[in-house]
């Protein structure tokens, strides 16, 4: 099986795990840190991933790390992964967990390039008109570019949307290219 699918399979998994919860994002939370914990301490990710040590110790760490600050099940769900050999696949997992979950809320995440930062409220107003040219609940994740001038840039999934003044100036540039040699 590839490992996309294998991930896929463990993310559902954990989704009926907190939707039995009813804490789908707070399960989300806690997987983003246990891949944080995991992808950021690197002697913690090569004890993990060292085929030197045992099943055992590895899911005894885990669960004495993680018993007193998330749920018995996610804790189980840990070290199920470590029986299985598939702790390694934790950030793609935690991928397709949340892909899971956004689509269910109708949610989709926006890539929007501004040209200076955004105050919170023109932020909000942003996302609300995204939301609703789009018909679901938009993420706006903010890069700053100075280089586009002025407008923003939009992506979503493969669909991109260039209002910026920069695009505006090359297409009112080429139209006036195109005038002057008629």
């Amino acid at each position: 099986m590839r490992e996309p699918t294998i991930a896929h399979n463990y993310a559902e998994v954990l989704h009926s795990l907190a939707r039995k919860a009813e804490n789908l994002d707070g399960w989300g939370t806690m997987l983003d840190e246990v891949v944080s914990a995991i992808w950021g301490d690197e002697r913690l990710r090569r004890f993990l991933e060292s085929p030197n040590v045992d099943e055992a110790t590895k899911r005894e760490l885990v669960g004495r790390a993680f018993a007193d600050r998330m749920p018995r099940l996610m804790v189980r769900f840990l070290q199920a992964l470590i029986t299985h050999r598939r702790q390694m696949l934790l950030p793609e997992i935690a991928r397709e967990y949340h892909q899971i979950v956004d689509a269910i809320a109708n949610r989709v995440h926006a890539q929007v390039t501004v040209a200076r930062e955004m105050p919170d409220a023109e932020r909000d107003r942003l996302a609300a008109s995204l939301s609703d040219s789009l018909g679901k609940t938009v993420v706006p994740h903010l890069v700053v570019n100075p280089e586009i001038l002025g407008g923003v840039i939009v992506k979503v999934a493969d669909r991109v949307m260039d209002g910026s003044v920069r695009r505006k100036l090359a297409v009112l540039r080429t139209g006036m290219l195109r005038g002057a040699t008629a």
